[in-house]
């Protein structure tokens, strides 16, 4: 969905490093309506673009039924200075960005991990002509059919297989997912909402078979907050029924939701329908005060889409799911792996989702 990522403070200090930054600053397409999408071609960087990001979550349940989320997920965000074809280690055109986290349900711990890195060094990197995506260990690349993902941290590892049983899924209309009433405020945003999973976690070095499903996110534009928006509410959920769900609220600082808002059901054939803000509801059962940002969250979601006959609980599988990532992108956001219970078309459904909630620690500094 929309994650729209504040790296004022990394960003300014890496960039006052570099000495190219008083080349000519480099002028960013926009995400405007009339987008043709291209697979697998849309899968690959998007270097005319300020702001993109390659994202992954999922569950994974072991052979003793031990079930763990996980969330890895790639940025790449331009620099403002035009790209030279000069070589130099310290040459920048992009900085690459990257979180890894894993929720383990059955024993109640969440650890997480970040990098940052420039493109010059060529520690990190995503390819215009093929869906490579690396950070230092951590890639994702597609092979034949198949995505492979890997990412390694002191206390987990994953290295999964994934494979898409539904084609992506186009969100917004004409091309372009719009976060905001302004030209340009919006992005290109397009997700495979139910990618079978298998392959190997690690856990203190040792290896544990998993299956699961996996949800895949990918979305670049150049402006997409204003300076009156505060965060948003990203809901993805995949129900048992084989129908899916994502909608995101994006909050004024006022406290009330941007008329953009929006969001897409998926059918169990693949077929997909655009949701307006005034297709579905989503409102909070309890809350949860971060002990460490002291940041208060909403915890616990009733959703409700009236037209698709969805009426659903959300329960986070553990209430402390929070990203602090100073070393990284400078953003503090909850996002963790939720179960689903309720109705679908009239019958008792359950599923499984995640939730990403930004700007109730703090509010955003800078537009993308």
């Amino acid at each position: 969905m929309v994650r729209l990522k504040s790296l004022a403070f990394i960003l300014s200090l890496l960039f006052s490093m570099s000495p190219s930054a008083s080349a000519a600053q480099k002028v960013y397409k926009q995400a405007l309506p009339g987008y043709q999408y291209k697979f697998p071609q849309d899968h690959f960087s998007h270097d005319q673009f300020r702001t993109e990001w390659w994202y992954y979550t999922g569950h994974l349940i072991t052979e003793d039924k031990r079930r763990f989320g996980y969330e890895l997920t790639f940025f790449r965000t331009g620099a403002d200075n035009e790209p030279t074809n000069k070589q130099s280690p310290w040459k920048l055109d992009n900085f690459y960005l990257a979180h890894f986290a894993i929720t383990d349900e059955n024993g109640k711990k969440f650890r997480y991990t970040e990098k940052l890195n420039r493109s010059g060094l060529k520690l990190a990197g995503a390819r215009q002509d093929a869906y490579y995506v690396f950070n230092e260990g951590w890639s994702v690349e597609k092979l034949g059919d198949h995505y492979m993902l890997r990412a390694d941290s002191p206390e987990y590892s994953i290295h999964l297989l994934l494979n898409s049983l539904k084609k992506p899924i186009i969100h917004g209309r004409d091309g372009v997912s719009q976060k905001a009433s302004c030209v340009g405020c919006a992005s290109h945003y397009y997700s495979m909402t139910r990618l079978k999973t298998e392959g190997t976690l690690f856990i203190a070095d040792k290896p544990y078979a998993v299956t699961g499903t996996s949800w895949m996110d990918h979305e670049f534009g150049s402006n997409q907050l204003t300076s009156d928006q505060a965060g948003w509410d990203w809901y993805s959920i995949q129900l048992d029924d084989n129908r899916e769900l994502m909608f995101y609220l994006m909050r004024r600082g006022d406290g009330s939701f941007e008329k953009e808002s929006s969001g897409t059901i998926i059918n169990a054939d693949g077929s997909s329908r655009h949701l307006t803000l005034n297709d579905f509801s989503a409102k909070p059962t309890g809350s949860w005060l971060s002990p460490k940002t002291k940041g208060k969250y909403p915890m616990g979601w009733k959703l409700s889409v009236p037209s698709a006959q969805i009426e659903i609980e959300l329960t986070p599988s553990m209430l402390e799911q929070e990203l602090v990532t100073g070393r990284s992108t400078a953003v503090t956001y909850w996002e963790g792996s939720t179960s689903v219970k309720g109705t679908s078309n009239g019958k008792p459904v359950t599923g499984q989702g995640y939730v990403e909630m930004t700007g109730y620690a703090e509010k955003f500094k800078q537009k993308l």
